[in-house]
């Protein structure tokens, strides 16, 4: 019988699910788990965990940590089903503020450790901001792995790495969108799609490099941006299109190799803030799409914390 184009993804390539829902982290058992405010809010959603929500936002000093804690409550699910990372959020809210966010994600990790799980096994997620990133290089140094999401340019890829981030989080559908929303006829399809074009750039350059900074696609709109990207260090996935890989059969062809290249040039100085934040001007693309990113996550956040105030009063 013809293996499934997921089943040979995983041979070249870590799954990690983008998702909360766990039945389908078990039908699909990927390596690694993703979570972002969007899908924390939808997992919270569930009817079998409204008791257990309300019991958080009931016992949590402020809102704050009742989100903290739902994160926490769901991620620790999340790691009993999987044997690789679990990537929790630090709010979006605090996206310009490195101090907050080190603080933040150290809360993170204590929760986690008093409900079993391992820093080793968590993944602090930060958006790619100069701020996060800043952060990010802190964390790292302490110990404590990140993920550096919302990103959408070479720019930020190259001052994750050189922050030394465990894995960043580069965004291929919200490429397209931005591009189709710029060029609605022209022909963005396989090859030519511009998030999977930034993806391989990215990649390229990392292995040319030698950064052992994990590259992670991200935000997929069809199954065929996966398929370009067969190869990659990581690609997480949401349900949806795991399960068109679960039932599509054929050859699946390896399209990055993960082999040392040689680069075509040295390898640029790190950054500083002022380079950092005229390139980012300079990217219409990834300046846009990065706001817009942080303010899309932090409106689910704001509907999560209603959902636990609205609990909070429940008896």
């Amino acid at each position: 019988m013809p293996t499934s184009l997921l089943s040979q993804l995983k041979q070249m390539t870590t799954v990690v699910a983008d998702t909360g829902d766990l039945d389908a982290i078990r039908r699909f058992r990927p390596e690694d788990a993703t979570t972002n405010p969007s899908l924390i809010l939808q997992a919270a959603q569930q009817e079998d965990r409204r008791e257990r929500l309300a019991r958080i936002a009931r016992d949590s000093r402020d809102i704050n940590a009742a989100v903290d804690r739902v994160a926490v409550d769901i991620g620790s699910e999340i790691s009993a089903l999987v044997p690789g990372y679990v990537s929790t959020e630090v709010s979006a809210r605090l996206s310009f503020d490195s101090d907050a966010t080190v603080a933040r994600a150290h809360s993170l990790i204590e929760r986690y450790q008093q409900a079993g799980v391992g820093a080793e096994r968590i993944l602090i997620k930060i958006a790619a901001t100069w701020e996060g990133i800043q952060a990010a290089t802190r964390l790292e140094r302490e110990g404590i792995h990140t993920n550096l999401t919302l990103l959408f340019g070479f720019t930020q890829a190259r001052a994750c790495a050189d922050a030394g981030t465990t894995l960043i989080s580069p965004f291929v559908g919200r490429i397209l969108d931005w591009h189709k929303a710029q060029d609605p006829q022209a022909d963005f399809s396989g090859h030519h799609d511009p998030g999977v074009i930034s993806v391989k750039g990215i990649y390229n350059y990392f292995k040319a490099h030698n950064y052992p900074t994990i590259v992670m696609g991200a935000s997929f709109r069809n199954s065929d941006e996966i398929k370009s990207l067969a190869g990659c260090d990581r690609l997480t996935i949401s349900p949806k299109l795991l399960d068109e890989l679960e039932n599509e059969h054929g050859t699946l062809t390896r399209q990055l190799d993960g082999a040392p290249a040689t680069a075509e040039k040295a390898a640029e100085a790190p950054l500083d803030q002022s380079t950092f934040r005229w390139q980012m001007n300079e990217d219409a693309m990834a300046g846009e799409k990065l706001g817009e990113g942080i303010r899309k996550f932090m409106a689910d956040q704001r509907q999560l914390e209603a959902l636990l105030e609205k609990l909070s009063r429940q008896r």
